[in-house]
């Protein structure tokens, strides 16, 4: 008899192969001691080194196998691991507390993770995480002479089974091999969920305990499409799926004629669809994800885990490969957000017991000025590139959105007179994740040109609810009508005044909320790349006038599961 297993859909498709598991040692430590210091240096050392070589190797096979985008991750851990303060830091651990190489590097191990946690939650810094903890993972798995498990031993085609998928597992895979992916942890927002999107391999993630419920051999079923993982199936689920495959095939072609057309409703009602970047490496993927323009760059990765602050000719450079990307598509640039309670990228910040509603973003950008005015002057240089937007993150109070556009006036100002040519027409603008600032966007519509909904943080605000926490994420529900109220004021608030509205977070890409928000009247999606021409297909099915009617009804409903139910009866397609 077959077992159902239940996750999240991370990457369409479905794929159908034995299971191959790759479950790692348990490089668990107890607090050690030694006397012979030198000797723990020269056990650290020779970690860095032997993980540098085996980083170097699988970087060098990502580039000849998989491209630059799976390369450019196993690169940025090579320059992690060869920045000079991080040995340091363990090394002081060592000397100062008499420690065993490997649990000091546990230890500063787990200071870098909770750093990471603290900070804005979304796909770049959760990749970063992942990243750093692979890089400790195989330091560790040196100084304690354990063999980790790896793709490389693949040799059949199969499906990858793992409690979690690093980027180094990723850079080593075979193509001809890796049918699809199935873990017991991670999300939407994993390194290799969005890997597995751009490398087309169908993904369910989530669910629990798959390493316990399949074995090695296994025959397994991924139906990405609607996270299911189907464990030694009968012959009539795999003629069932094979059927389902050949289908998501034929949709997956008619999606990719529409890289050329506009996005536009069957009422002639006009919509941009647009991509979410990290880093410019993102850029690769870009060009082929059918999106049109970027509405959001995550400035921080310039930031984080740095030695020191980005210089301004720095940053000029990573900003014009942006905008010289996007064939004058415009761009929206969110300015440094990031915060926590220990150094970042040179930037001394004090500790807090709650950095999620603390001192982050642009708060510490008016705070300290001299951290924010190199980032404005870099955009404003850049500017004269294409079509640029600046949006300030995590804007509270109508003071703060003027402060902010005033160092950008002075700084501009500052750019002419030293005959700096900067652009005419560009645009500055808020994401609009805190409930305050919702309950008053008729106010900030008059000040801002444009607002972008942060829906991942605007929904956790609203429920007092951190949606890593599995203890409470059952209340981060994207489509409870109190989420559909509070976009639905923002957005009419801002087209009384004449401004346009962006949405750039995972509601954005959740087919459920597609018609909500096209019928409420949102201008621009905003999304991973993976996701942009199934939601542009969708899109030009749809009639917003039709829609109208859902609209009303879900706005009074009273709770998400009547809100999806709704959805789903007006629009069956999206079931």
């Amino acid at each position: 008899m077959s077992q159902l297993l239940h996750g999240i859909a991370a990457s369409s498709g479905i794929a159908i192969a034995p299971a191959f598991l790759l479950v790692g040692s348990d490089l668990s430590i107890k607090q050690k001691h030694s006397d012979d210091e030198n000797h723990e240096v020269a056990r650290l050392h020779d970690s860095f080194v032997l993980t540098q070589k085996e980083l170097t190797a699988i970087s060098q096979h990502a580039h000849q196998s998989l491209g630059a985008r799976a390369a450019a991750v196993v690169d940025a851990q090579l320059k992690m691991l060869n920045d000079y303060p991080l040995q340091q830091e363990v090394e002081t651990q060592i000397t100062n507390n008499h420690e065993t190489a490997e649990y000091a590097l546990q230890q500063v191990a787990d200071e870098q993770m909770n750093l990471l946690s603290r900070l804005d939650d979304n796909d770049y810094l959760h990749s970063r995480a992942t990243a750093i903890q692979d890089v400790y993972k195989r330091m560790l798995a040196h100084l304690l002479k354990v063999k980790l498990p790896t793709p490389a031993d693949l040799n059949h085609r199969a499906i990858f089974v793992a409690k979690n998928i690093t980027p180094t597992d990723m850079a080593q895979f075979d193509r001809r091999f890796v049918a699809g992916l199935v873990t017991n942890e991670g999300g939407r927002t994993s390194h290799f969920t969005i890997m597995s999107k751009t490398l087309s391999l169908p993904a369910v993630v989530g669910t629990g305990n798959a390493t316990d419920q399949i074995h090695d051999g296994d025959l397994v079923i991924v139906d990405g499409i609607h996270g299911k993982v189907i464990v030694r199936p009968t012959d009539g689920e795999v003629d069932h799926y094979q059927r389902m495959a050949g289908e998501f095939a034929r949709e997956q072609a008619a999606w990719g004629a529409l890289r050329n057309e506009q996005t536009v409703s069957t009422d002639g009602r006009h919509f941009q669809v647009v991509a979410n970047v990290g880093t410019t490496a993102d850029m690769t993927d870009y060009q082929q994800s059918g999106a049109e323009g970027i509405g959001l760059v995550r400035s921080e990765f310039l930031y984080v885990n740095q030695s020191k602050l980005p210089t301004e000719e720095q940053q000029l450079q990573a900003y014009k490969r942006f905008l010289t990307g996007v064939h004058e598509q415009r761009v929206v640039v969110r300015t440094m957000d990031i915060g926590g309670d220990k150094q970042i990228g040179g930037l001394s910040l004090p500790h807090e017991d709650n950095p999620f509603l603390g001192f982050r973003a642009i708060r510490i950008g008016l705070a300290r000025p001299e951290t924010l005015r190199p980032q404005l002057r870099a955009l404003l240089r850049a500017s004269v590139y294409g079509r640029l937007a600046i949006m300030f993150p995590m804007i509270a109070t109508v003071e703060e959105f003027k402060r902010a556009r005033e160092i950008l006036d002075e700084e501009k100002r500052k750019l002419r007179e030293e005959n700096v040519p900067v652009a005419s027409n560009i645009e500055v603008g808020m994401m609009l994740e805190i409930p305050s600032a919702a309950v008053m966007a008729d106010v900030f519509a008059r000040d801002v040109d444009f607002f972008s909904i942060g829906s991942n943080d605007l929904i956790q605000y609203l429920f007092a609810a951190d949606r890593g926490n599995r203890n409470v994420s059952y209340l981060y529900q994207e489509l409870h009508p109190a989420v559909l109220r509070t976009v639905k004021k923002v957005i009419d608030a801002a087209h009384a005044e004449g401004k346009w509205v962006s949405m750039c977070g995972e509601m954005a890409s959740n087919p459920l909320a597609t018609p909500l928000l096209m019928g409420m009247g949102l201008d621009e999606f905003s999304m991973n790349g993976s996701s942009i021409l199934h939601i542009r297909s969708l899109i030009n099915s749809l009639n917003t006038r039709q829609l109208q009617p859902l609209i009303h009804k879900a706005l009074r409903a009273s709770s998400a599961q009547e809100v999806q139910q709704l959805v789903k009866r007006y629009v069956p397609k999206v079931d």
